[in-house]
């Protein structure tokens, strides 16, 4: 990879194929505050994207929302 400032496309690994990506896409997320999470493999297989992952946490979120509280007095 060249080092002075510029890209040659020829550096470029071919697994590394940005042509269909938008540049800045996530910035202003990125900007008002977001968090980094890395999930382990067998969990990544499943949530694919930061979409699907924070659905599954919300409704998790609902659902210990709306449980009821343990009974105490037993």
């Amino acid at each position: 990879m060249s080092h002075g400032g510029t890209t040659n496309p020829d550096d470029m690994r071919p697994e590394y194929d940005f042509s269909g990506e938008v540049r800045g896409k996530h910035h202003e997320q990125y900007q008002t505050g977001t968090n980094v999470v890395f999930l382990d493999s067998d969990v990544a297989k499943v949530f694919k994207d930061s979409e699907s992952v924070n659905r599954a946490l919300r409704l998790l979120l609902e659902l210990a929302k709306n449980q009821l509280p343990p009974d105490r007095a037993a």
